[in-house]
């Protein structure tokens, strides 16, 4: 059995739907590749890829209640190439959105029901992810308490001359919490996981980041504040140097 994960965030690094991606691949059997759709350039080696699988997963954010816009063109392309080569391809889709709520992403759903519905291709059903950016600060949180883990223990063995389990100890404990809030996720995602390696039926199931709403706003608040200081500007970019035609 061949599965093809099909990145389509347009972010070239640390992307929730490249993330969600990679993850569900450790649950998932057979034959697995990993390939990222960003434009045009990209549809010919990723059709060739699916050309011989028998699953796809596509992971994608929602973007205005829908798919990116250059997944488009490529559904477009991926549909005669289906047609032409009479597949009978299984399709999965994991959806993030920015949103608190899972249930956001319903109209993407339904788009990707309906390109399945015209390709004469099976759907197999999705996941929906409200607080998807939440998803990239934990694997942030994890790196840092890890790495400042490994520090405690390096400097508690050159004081004390031996390694402290209470320190690896509190490394879990820390590890676990952080996990909590994604303990929806990991557990609809294992699921999807399952019914991959079988070839079932998933179904449309909605999760989120166990936080409640309110802290939730003011972590992502905080979060894309960070991201657009080093992005060239409070507002985005919107201060960081244009080229001309990016002015037009």
């Amino acid at each position: 059995m061949k599965t093809v994960f099909i990145d389509c965030s347009p972010k070239k690094r640390l992307s929730a739907s490249g993330f969600i991606a990679s993850f569900t691949g450790v649950f998932v059997t057979g034959k697995k590749k990993k390939v990222k759709l960003r434009n045009k350039t990209d549809h010919e080696s990723i059709l060739n890829e699916i050309k011989d699988a028998d699953n796809i997963v596509f992971t994608m954010p929602l973007y205005v209640d829908g798919v990116p816009s250059h997944v488009l063109p490529f559904l477009k392309e991926m549909e005669e190439f289906c047609k032409d080569n009479d597949l009978k391809i299984s399709v999965y889709v994991i959806a993030n959105n920015g949103f608190i709520e899972g249930n956001q992403n319903e109209p993407l759903m339904q788009i990707m029901e309906n390109f399945c519905i015209r390709c004469n291709i099976n759907w197999r059903g999705g996941l929906g992810i409200g607080g998807g950016v939440m998803m990239n600060v934990m694997r942030i949180m994890i790196a840092v308490v890890f790495l400042l883990t490994v520090l405690n223990l390096v400097v508690t063995a050159i004081n004390k001359g031996f390694l402290d389990t209470d320190i690896v100890i509190g490394f879990a404990k820390d590890v676990a919490e952080i996990l909590v809030l994604g303990c929806g996720i990991i557990t609809f995602d294992i699921w999807m996981a399952s019914c991959i390696n079988r070839r079932k039926d998933y179904g449309k199931h909605y999760t989120r980041i166990m936080l409640p709403s309110f802290i939730f706003i003011i972590a992502a608040d905080i979060f894309f504040t960070v991201i657009s200081i080093f992005k060239g500007g409070v507002f985005r970019g919107w201060f960081s140097k244009k080229k001309p035609d990016m002015m037009l």
